[in-house]
């Protein structure tokens, strides 16, 4: 019988290199571009999926668990903002359900004005979308866990549009076919896979609806991670780590490098942080 890990991806952000200046920052002011999710074993798939049925049974929600609208009190989660009382203790039981989740969040997040600071000059158009680098280096690092604890890996996105669906699929196939995307000379020091090793480790690509209650999870991990880039005291992102479900925790520092959760041009970030 085949042992398989499940991984849920979303996203966040826009993926075009150049932002829509139509369009404003969020309230936290970062501007970036993350994919990523959680890895989840195939029989641990129950255990999680009950453990969301109890939660939202208890809550009375039969809707998805949308990060966004929870962080802002929107749509659906609007009864968020008339109850500090009710909203604080719904806020610590969904705190507690993320954590008791048996999975590990991973993700790539890549800021962009630190990517267009690197490669606009240098390539101007030909710049690729920024899911094209993330998705890669996601599944890559997704797949060598995998592989270390002798498991083949199912990529389960959250459904897109049919176009993005099917670009998302190339990147998956052409992994298998011609390994990472990337410069071979700069990407050494990361030990990439070969696309013998990706053969052997992908096992499905799956797009899941939103209503997947662990897509709903991996959404809820996305977020913290993305933010630990540019806040290692951001809350969420400390709570995850505090409670060792991020795959940070379980490597050595030397290995975080090329195995765990990958910040992606941040040289301006960390100058404005050393400053």
């Amino acid at each position: 019988m085949v042992k398989v890990i499940n991984f849920y991806l979303d996203e966040s952000g826009s993926k075009c290199p150049d932002r829509n200046p139509k369009e404003q920052l969020p309230d936290h002011g970062h501007d970036f571009f993350a994919f990523g999710g959680v890895l989840l074993k195939d029989e641990d798939e129950n255990k999680a999926r009950q453990l969301y049925k109890n939660f939202c049974d208890n809550w009375n929600i039969d809707y998805p668990l949308h990060s966004t609208d929870i962080r802002n009190y929107a749509k659906k989660f609007h009864w968020l903002e008339f109850d500090k009382e009710k909203r604080s203790k719904f806020l610590t039981e969904l705190s507690d359900l993320v954590v008791q989740i048996p999975a590990i969040g991973i993700a790539c997040t890549i800021d962009r004005p630190g990517y267009n600071h690197r490669y606009k000059n240098r390539y101007g158009s030909k710049r690729w979308h920024l899911c094209k680098t993330a998705f890669n280096i996601v599944v890559e690092r997704a797949a060598k866990y995998a592989k270390k604890k002798d498991y083949r890996l199912r990529i389960l996105p959250e459904r897109c549009s049919r176009k993005d669906d099917n670009t998302l699929k190339s990147y998956y196939q052409e992994l298998k076919t011609s390994g990472m995307p990337f410069n071979q000379t700069n990407s050494f020091q990361y030990c990439p896979l070969t696309p013998q090793d990706f053969k052997n480790i992908l096992y499905e690509f799956k797009p899941k609806q939103k209503s997947s209650p662990i897509v709903q999870i991996a959404d809820l991990y996305l977020w913290p991670m993305a933010m630990g880039g540019y806040d290692k005291n951001n809350r969420p992102y400390k709570h995850l780590l505090e409670h060792e479900k991020l795959i940070d925790c379980l490597y050595d520092c030397d290995e975080v490098n090329y195995l765990g959760i990958k910040y992606s041009c941040f040289d301006l970030v960390d100058t404005r942080q050393m400053s």
